[in-house]
């Protein structure tokens, strides 16, 4: 679609480089570029991160220690002396103003430039934080301006280039950058560039938020007016910032409402509910499906008889059943004739699905196969031709399965696990695979509610929020090296009860024979040293599934006291009779892995103990991280401390997500301006003529232009 001419040439504008700005030479622009400040955009969407309110001149005696003070004074006397402990040179001046005087210090100066400007008898204003030193009042390194003889203070503060009298803006810096030098150049790009941004956001929502368009935005935001109110650009909740937030939002949500239109308006398959399978599952099974199962399961059929394709997202807290859900599903699938996809983003994942999978399907006649990275030539070769020919129900995998030679005869329903891992376009991949088949995804990782509207906001969501009964709180404590034998003796007096206990060991990568090696060697120490009377099992990635099958069973069986775990066990181990998860080196892990960790215990009657270790090295914000795990078992309280910590892009994995970058805007932050953005958006999409009516060509413009080509799912025409 072209540009039109005024969008075209306002995006030319904001792609102006920063060297072509007064007062930017080659040494300030390198510096600028290490803040990733390049073009004009850049400059603009880097926001003050506080202000400094300079508009009050205070009296040297009404002066409070601790505060930004401004104040105006004669410089009485200057020059270079020495600290008296140290004998280091130090910079002092003394100013007075009548009511009192002030010691003014510089450790880090430029000698004659300083004596150059602190002339005996010069007024001037200055700005610093005060503070007693030995009964003495001092300001170290202030700020200051001074005001020549034929003019007045009133004057010089009514002046558009004095830093006083005026509400100023602080950015973030980076060395050999002053705020004064920053503010100039900053000041010179608003003031040349920020008219030029087009706001195509109807004028009808910006009011009805009492927000602003972007031009006045930005102005208000870089160089706030001395009738705004300090307190809120303080808080960041001024109309400025509020409506860069809210565009930023707006078109997130805009092009998700359209994935989201997209999907549904593609024709998909209305399956027929015959419990053919279902029914015969339900009576093999050893327990009842909860409440909360049978709600998601009818949501998800009830998505299965539409004759759009579905698109489900599954939620729900470590243990809460969502694999047997998942399996349901898929038998409403088959059952129709059709097949279904699984994908996992590890192999130890997609190993494990289908263990649970193949057990449950032999029992019902029906056909199961996995397709990994390491699958062998001749066996893949015989997968992908019993998948084409229909004689396989399920193919379970990694990224393996979207690779081009895997064609299903007919794909009804695909199935991505812990979404977070994945991006929208293996989504598409997935989808690809078939003809609009459903897709149903699935994530242990609690998710809050801004982040899935930020991420999965085209995605229908059912949330499994009840355990199985009988579940119990896992106590949870973090342990130093020196405590490790505490918590050996702990899991002896467990073994003593019959119980059993997991010990894991984390891997960077699963192919890392260094990391492999260490944990073979715990495992030899563990087993001649520490528990020789003991039955001890290993679990590692270079196991074959058989063999991982085999070993699982034993501990299940109660053959094996304590397993060794080099793999990370977040799924697809059920052990009631388990009551220990040790975790070395615990802070290696996300607060999610480690929240799934500890769902692998307290799956019976007995109590269930957890146990984070923290290496020597493990730092400040790793053991932050672990603190959470001890102080509570709430995964959504978990995730939100997780997306505190880390952010939404590493929770995220946004590189993958498909979602454009936030400039400004906090998912954590700005909670109530998403949800409002959100419902605007779709709001506008259901209206029915978005992609055709004229009066929103820049919109649908500005929409492509934020997305580039991700929006693969709709068309914006």
């Amino acid at each position: 679609m072209p540009l039109s001419s005024s969008y075209r040439q306002s995006r030319k504008q904001l792609s102006t480089s920063m060297d072509n700005i007064h007062g930017v030479g080659p040494r300030v622009f390198q510096k600028l570029s290490k803040m990733g400040i390049s073009r004009v955009e850049d400059a603009l969407y880097t926001l003050p991160f506080r202000y400094e309110d300079r508009r009050s001149i205070r009296k040297i005696a009404e002066l409070n220690e601790g505060l930004q003070e401004v104040f105006c004074g004669e410089v009485l006397s200057c020059g270079e002396t020495f600290t008296s402990r140290a004998r280091k040179r130090i910079f002092e001046a003394v100013v007075t103003d009548g009511t009192s005087t002030i010691q003014l210090k510089w450790f880090h100066y430029r000698k004659n430039w300083l004596k150059n400007q602190l002339v005996t008898g010069r007024l001037g204003l200055f700005c610093g934080e005060l503070h007693y030193f030995a009964g003495v009042r001092e300001i170290h390194h202030p700020e200051f301006e001074f005001i020549s003889k034929n003019r007045s203070l009133d004057d010089a503060l009514s002046s558009t280039t004095l830093d006083f009298g005026r509400i100023l803006p602080v950015y973030p810096l980076t060395e050999g950058l002053t705020q004064k030098v920053i503010r100039k150049i900053f000041k010179a790009v608003v003031d040349n560039f920020a008219p030029q941004i087009l706001t195509p956001i109807p004028a009808e929502i910006l009011k009805r938020h009492g927000l602003v368009p972007l031009d006045r935005a930005f102005t208000m935001v870089h160089a706030p007016d001395n009738s705004a109110a300090v307190d809120e650009l303080t808080a960041f909740s001024d109309p400025g910032r509020r409506s860069i937030v809210f565009d930023e939002f707006f078109f997130l949500e805009l092009g998700l409402a359209l994935k989201k239109r997209g999907v549904l308006q593609e024709p998909g398959m209305a399956f027929n509910v015959s419990h053919k399978y279902t029914k015969p599952l339900a009576k093999l099974l050893p327990f009842k499906l909860t409440e909360a199962q049978r709600r998601v399961l009818g949501e998800i059929k009830h998505d299965m008889m539409e004759p759009a394709p579905m698109n489900r997202l599954i939620q729900g807290d470590v243990g809460c059943g969502k694999t047997i859900v998942a399996l349901m599903a898929s038998l409403v699938a088959i059952e129709n004739d059709t097949q279904v996809a699984v994908l996992a983003p590890t192999e130890v994942l997609a190993e494990q699905h289908y263990l649970q999978f193949h057990r449950r399907f032999e029992e019902l006649g029906l056909r199961v196969a996995l397709l990994v990275g390491s699958t062998p030539k001749k066996e893949r070769a015989t997968i992908l031709e019993e998948i084409a020919a229909g004689n396989i129900h399920m193919l379970v995998g990694t990224h393996a399965l979207l690779e081009e030679g895997v064609a299903f005869k007919k794909l009804g329903l695909g199935i991505i696990d812990e979404q977070h891992r994945f991006g929208v376009h293996q989504r598409a991949s997935l989808r690809h695979k078939g003809v609009s088949p459903d897709i149903l995804v699935m994530t242990a990782t609690p998710i809050p509610r801004t982040l899935f509207l930020t991420a999965y906001g085209d995605l229908n969501l059912s949330v499994i929020d009840e355990l199985p009964p009988g579940r119990k709180t896992i106590k949870t404590k973090v342990y130093s090296e020196k405590e490790r034998e505490g918590v050996f003796r702990f899991i002896t007096k467990e073994l003593d009860k019959g119980r059993q206990a997991f010990v894991v060991y984390p891997l960077i990568e699963e192919s890392d024979k260094v990391d492999l090696m260490a944990a073979e060697e715990s495992f030899d120490h563990l087993a001649r040293e520490v528990f020789p009377d003991r039955r001890l099992g290993l679990l590692h990635g270079r196991l074959k599934p058989a063999e991982k099958e085999e070993v699982m069973g034993c501990f299940k069986k109660g053959k094996i006291d304590i397993l060794v775990a080099t793999t990370v066990i977040e799924v697809g181990i059920d052990i009631p009779n388990a009551t220990v998860m040790v975790v070395e080196n615990a802070e290696r892990f996300g607060l999610a892995q480690l929240h799934q960790l500890r769902g692998r215990v307290g799956r019976g009657a007995d109590d269930s103990y957890c146990f984070l270790g923290r290496s020597k090295k493990c730092s400040a914000d790793g053991f932050s991280r672990l603190k959470v795990m001890q102080e509570t078992n709430d995964g959504f309280r978990i995730a939100e401390a997780d997306l505190e910590i880390r952010g939404p892009g590493e929770f995220l994995g946004t590189r993958q997500s498909g979602i454009p970058d936030f400039r400004v805007a906090n998912i954590l932050r700005h909670g109530k301006l998403l949800e409002a953005a959100r419902r605007e958006a779709f709001d506008l999409v259901e209206r029915g003529n978005f992609l055709t009516n004229p009066e929103y060509a820049e919109l649908r413009e500005a929409l492509q232009d934020r997305w580039g080509g991700r929006l693969e799912l709709a068309s914006v025409g």
